[in-house]
């Protein structure tokens, strides 16, 4: 466990200093929602019916901005090959990784989403469904990309696809987050249905992520 928690704090680290880390996705979640208003007018029952599917499309792209650096770092200063053969188990070094990013990257989201809530005319109920959806479901993210990552860590290019190949796979979190907000604020699905399904995605991702995008990162690297 002292591996473990040195890697987290290693990557916390990093992830404050390489891109402006949490400022920067929270930043690019604030033009995106700010955006939204002017370019479908001022109409406020527009924006409150819309505005959890904007505030979860704009988690989403923020959430990739920080994803291409996840492993391209260590691989770019050599300390990926290091890892690679650490005695640590490279799927708890995965799993540190991804705690990191979700650390500095999901958690400044959920807790910026009061704040935009407001600029969408979202009802405080209405916000707090968001920031749960979003706290629950951020994390699916994260394993999802840590997949993309390992899989074109070795391209030289690779940040460019990785949008590509990631955002297809976190529609159904997408779908399920805007459903559970949705059935919180106007019904008539209960919420409970929809925001069950987002925790199992959320916990299939955390137990499939790891694993996979190690034994990707193991066949990037051969």
């Amino acid at each position: 466990m002292s591996a473990f928690t040195a890697m987290l704090a290693r990557d916390l680290r990093l992830a404050t200093r390489a891109g402006g880390g949490a400022l920067m996705g929270v930043l690019f979640f604030f033009i995106v929602v700010t955006l939204m208003p002017f370019a479908l007018g001022p109409d406020l029952a527009l924006l409150q019916r819309i505005g959890p599917a904007i505030l979860w499309l704009g988690a989403l792209l923020a959430n990739l901005l920080a994803l291409d650096r996840l492993l391209a770092i260590d691989q770019e200063d050599g300390s990926l090959d290091l890892i690679l053969n650490a005695p640590l188990p490279l799927e708890l070094t995965l799993i540190a990784k991804a705690a990191a990013h979700w650390l500095t990257t999901g958690i400044p989201l959920v807790v910026a989403t009061p704040l935009l809530g407001l600029m969408l005319n979202l009802e405080p109920a209405s916000t707090a469904a968001v920031a749960l959806t979003l706290l629950a479901g951020t994390p699916a993210l994260t394993c999802i990309g840590l997949i993309g990552a390992a899989l074109l860590v070795a391209l030289r290019r690779g940040g460019l696809l990785l949008p590509i190949l990631i955002l297809p796979l976190t529609v159904p979190v997408l779908i399920f987050g805007v459903s559970a907000c949705n059935a919180a604020i106007v019904g008539p699905m209960p919420f409970g249905a929809p925001f069950t399904i987002l925790c199992a995605l959320t916990l299939v991702s955390l137990v499939v992520g790891p694993f996979a995008a190690a034994a990707a990162l193991r066949h990037a690297m051969e």
